[in-house]
């Protein structure tokens, strides 16, 4: 099971008309969310659902949502997608990447609802609309922040899925830490999951056996900031701020922050200006944001975190700026060039100097 990229290829290039707005404006606008995960996994779906809360605390009565989590990918997605068209619902955003077939299936049967898909590629129909963040922006300050702060030069890595998205996370936090400390190494451990606690404990416990002195994690639970705490070592949060399960290991997390969006979409579609179209948003836009940075965090780490943030957002850096190698050796940026979206969105492979290899 995958939440964002099984496989990466550009957006279909479709002409996307405007849907109009609710049916009768004294009606709320019905919008639906669909998860992968359960709302309480402190991870993405739990982000996507602070998100879906501050929509109803902005709209007020003139939105009604809902939301169905734990919806696996194929029959069952398609069954809730259809039965939220049935309801009335007007909107609808499934937040994860393996629910495209599904909702273009779904959507060419219900042209009048907006179909709002989370990490995905497919535009099948002229009302499916693609969102994304970039998350590898994030990946590049924590690892530059391991890469100063392991005493052991091992970094813990818990991965979920090899698709580009988790793949392009480790080789920007890998360069990054590789930039500030030439002896650091990364140890990967596949878990083929979302979220499941108890995968995540176990590659957190088999991390720490080789060494990991640091763990980052493209997985959702807390086990492995918890089991980072009671082992006296450090971990990042993912997707929310995971500070409260590990208040003296816990360094920062990168934040999913989906409300902005989903509130611009949802007054769009209400005002009947609605159009489909292919976004991929970072630190810049506001989607990609960082929980407090602890204070076990030097100053001069702090400050140079920061600062990277601050180059990201205003685009004067790019994370995967060039000279950068293949494992292989052989070059796939010179020096200067920036990574094209298109590369990072299909990326399968690992850079220079990472060990292991990429999981077919």
């Amino acid at each position: 099971m995958n939440r964002r990229h099984l496989l990466a290829a550009p957006a279909l290039a479709l002409g996307l008309s405007a849907l109009g707005g609710a049916a009768f404006a004294q009606d709320p606008l019905k919008v639906g969310f669909i998860y992968i995960g359960p709302v309480g996994d402190h991870g993405w779906s739990y982000t996507h659902d602070l998100a879906r809360r501050a929509v109803e605390e902005h709209f007020g009565d003139a939105v009604e949502t809902s939301f169905v989590e734990s919806v696996a990918y194929g029959a069952d997605a398609e069954r809730v997608m259809t039965q939220m068209a049935l309801s009335g619902t007007d909107m609808i955003f499934a937040t994860s990447f393996g629910y495209g077939p599904d909702m273009n299936a779904v959507a060419q049967r219900f042209p009048d609802v907006a179909f709002e898909h989370a990490t995905g590629y497919i535009q099948e129909a002229p009302n499916v609309s693609l969102y994304n963040a970039r998350f590898y922006e994030g990946r590049a300050v924590i690892g530059h922040i391991a890469g100063k702060m392991t005493e052991t030069n091992t970094v813990g890595y818990i991965a979920s899925f090899p698709i580009p998205e988790v793949v392009m996370g480790i080789n920007s936090a890998y360069l990054h830490a590789k930039a500030v400390n030439p002896d650091v190494n990364f140890r990967v451990v596949w878990v083929y999951s979302w979220y499941d606690p108890a995968q995540e404990a176990a590659a957190a416990e088999a991390l720490m056996e080789q060494g990991a002195d640091i763990l980052m994690q493209h997985t959702d639970s807390t086990a492995p900031v918890t089991i980072a705490q009671d082992r006296g070592i450090y971990a990042f949060g993912q997707a929310s701020d995971m500070t409260s399960f590990a208040p003296e290991s816990h360094l920062t997390a990168i934040l999913d922050v989906w409300a902005p969006y989903y509130i611009e979409r949802i007054q769009a579609r209400i005002d009947g200006t609605w159009e489909a179209g292919n976004v991929w948003h970072g630190i810049e836009e506001g989607m990609v944001g960082f929980a407090a940075l602890n204070d076990a965090i030097p100053e001069d780490v702090r400050a140079e975190a920061e600062d990277m943030i601050e180059r990201i957002a205003s685009g004067e850096y790019h994370p995967f700026t060039g000279p950068i190698n293949r494992q292989d050796g052989t070059e796939w940026l010179a020096e200067g060039e920036t990574a094209p979206d298109g590369d990072l969105l299909g990326m399968d492979f690992y850079v220079e100097g990472m060990s292991g290899s990429v999981p077919n």
